[in-house]
C-alpha cells in the first residue's frame, strides 16, 4: 500500500497505532540550509549494536542530543546526548509548534545513500515510555519508509520528502514494526531527525 498524496489528518496506519504524515515543513531553500548545516557541524560517528555477542558497526552513522547528557542505552550499547546546536534547537522548535508536543531530545541518522538503510525495529525502550510521540524529519534525499503490523504482518510505505514531517505516536511503538529500505536508485545523503520524549 503506497500512499503518495497523503492527507495531513489522516492516519497512515489502518489500526493499533496513530501515524500522520504533515508533508513538507520548510522551502526547499530552508531544507538545504539545515542538511548542510547539519552535515558540516554534527559530530557524526558510526552507529554500533551488540547483537548476538557480535559487535556490528554500521556505514550509518549518528549522533544523540538532548536538554541533558541522558544516557540512551539501545541494541546493548549506550550514549550521552550532546548540547543542542542552533540549527538543531531552531529544528526542534519548529516541530514542537507543529506538533504542539514538547520534545527534550533528538537521535540523528546520517544515510550516506540508498545503500544505507534501517532493518525492522520498533522505538519501543523503556526510556522513552509507553505510547510515546516521535516526530521524525526527514532531510535530503527522499525515501521510501515501512511500517509492517507485528501479528498480522500487514505493510504500509510512503515516500518521505525533503523536510517532510512524520509523527508517530499512542500504540503504533507496541503494534508495528518500521524500517527505511535499502535502494540503488537513491545517491544523494538523507539526515533523519527523530525528536522524543526521554523520560529522566
Amino acid at each position: 500500500m503506497d500512499l503518495f498524496n497523503q492527507d495531513r489528518h489522516r492516519n497512515v496506519l489502518p489500526n493499533d497505532g496513530t501515524v500522520h504524515y504533515l508533508g513538507m515543513i520548510l522551502n526547499q531553500d530552508q531544507a538545504n540550509h539545515y542538511l548542510q548545516n547539519l552535515l558540516r557541524e554534527v559530530p557524526w560517528k558510526n552507529d554500533e549494536a551488540i547483537i548476538y555477542g557480535k559487535h556490528i558497526i554500521t556505514k550509518r552513522k549518528v549522533a544523540w542530543y538532548g536538554d541533558k547528557d541522558f544516557a540512551y542505552t539501545y541494541s546493548n550499547t549506550t550514549r550521552f546526548a550532546l548540547p543542542w546546536t542552533k540549527s538543531l534547537f531552531e529544528l526542534k522548535t519548529k516541530v514542537e509548534t507543529i506538533t504542539q508536543q514538547k520534545f527534550n531530545s533528538c537521535l540523528l541518522n546520517l544515510y550516506h545513500d540508498g545503500s544505507e538503510g534501517m532493518t525492522w525495529h520498533s522505538d519501543d525502550e523503556e526510556a522513552l515510555g509507553k505510547n510515546t510521540t516521535i516526530a521524525s524529519l526527514s532531510l535530503g534525499a527522499e525515501r521510501k519508509f515501512s511500517f509492517k503490523h507485528k501479528r498480522t504482518k500487514q505493510t504500509v510505505s510512503l515516500v518521505l520528502e525533503n523536510s517532510g514531517l512524520l509523527v508517530m505516536k499512542d500504540e503504533t511503538q507496541t503494534h508495528w514494526l518500521h524500517s527505511l529500505p535499502k535502494t540503488t536508485k537513491v545517491m544523494r545523503p538523507r539526515v533523519n531527525l527523530t525528536f522524543r520524549t526521554f523520560l529522566q
